[in-house]
Parts: C-alpha cells; sequence; structure tokens
C-alpha cells in the first residue's frame, strides 16, 4: 500500500467519522465544529486529487465564512433542548426506516461496482485543479458568466447593508 491510499484512507475515516460527528452531537455549535472538520478533510482529498486551488477555496469560503455565519445564526436562535419538542414514537420508527432503506440501498450499490483486479488505477499528472488554467479558462471562455456573477455578489452585498441599517 503505497503512502497516497494510507492518506486516502485516513482522510476518509476522518471524513465519515467527524460526519457521524456532526448527526450525533447533542449541542448545535459541537455539530458546526465536527462540520468544519468534515470540509478539511475533504480539502485534504483536493490536495490529493492535484486540485490546490479547490482546496483552498474550500477551506476559505466553507470551513472560513459558512461556518462563522452558521454559528451565528445558531448563536443569534439561542437554541436550547429544553425548549424543543419531543418527538412522537412513529417519527422515530419512520426515521429509522428511512435511514435503514438507504443504507440498504447503499450495500446493494457498493457490490454492484466493478472490481479493478490485478489493474493499478493511477492519476494522471496534469493541471487541471490549478489556477493557472482555471483562471484562463475563466477570463476566456466564461467571461460573461463571470463577470454578470460579480454584478450579482455586488448588488446582494449592497442589500445585505441597505436591510442591515434598518
Amino acid at each position: 500500500m503505497s503512502t497516497l491510499e494510507i492518506l486516502f484512507y485516513a482522510l476518509s475515516a476522518f471524513a465519515v467519522i467527524s460526519a457521524v460527528m456532526v448527526l450525533i452531537s447533542k449541542n448545535p455549535i459541537h455539530s458546526v465544529l465536527w462540520l468544519i472538520l468534515v470540509f478539511f478533510a475533504i480539502s485534504g482529498h483536493y490536495i490529493l486529487l492535484n486540485a490546490q486551488f479547490l482546496a483552498i477555496v474550500n477551506i476559505i469560503v466553507y470551513a472560513g465564512a459558512i461556518m462563522v455565519l452558521f454559528l451565528f445564526v445558531i448563536m443569534l436562535m439561542n437554541v436550547q433542548s429544553d425548549n424543543e419538542p419531543q418527538k412522537k414514537l412513529f417519527t422515530k420508527f419512520i426515521g429509522v426506516l428511512s435511514g435503514g432503506s438507504l443504507l440498504t440501498l447503499l450495500i446493494a450499490l457498493v457490490k454492484q461496482t466493478v472490481q479493478l483486479e490485478g489493474k493499478e488505477v493511477m492519476m494522471k499528472e496534469g493541471t487541471i485543479g490549478l489556477i493557472h488554467p482555471l483562471g484562463k479558462a475563466l477570463f476566456s471562455d466564461y467571461v460573461v458568466p463571470f463577470e454578470i456573477s460579480s454584478v450579482l455578489f455586488l448588488s446582494a452585498m449592497v442589500g445585505a447593508v441597505i436591510i442591515g441599517k434598518k
């Protein structure tokens, strides 16, 4: 087993464990912190795929900005477990039944996948996930949608400031 495979499996296990902790954490703030760790593990996978730009953007945008917004919303809502209504037994049963059905479906899909026995899949060296080709494509082929999205973001920021001042 190569170092990259060990790193891949370690990152995958870390992501799955963190995702499970997001679901089973009683405190919503702890769930957000576990979700940040999931995003870091996903960024590690991006780095393994030679997509360093996507890894950095994932850390900055999702693990940074969006998770800070989640924390602010949770803190502003003042979520307390005392005020939560208790779920009925039927609702819990339907949830367990749905989760079990999804698990059965996923197991069936994994069993149907084609096994590559004796064939080693190698990642090609390339520049797909790097900044230079992305910038070249963004400012040559997709310049109009890029400019339209920047105008939309600018108008959203102005709208947020106007709403926030009231």
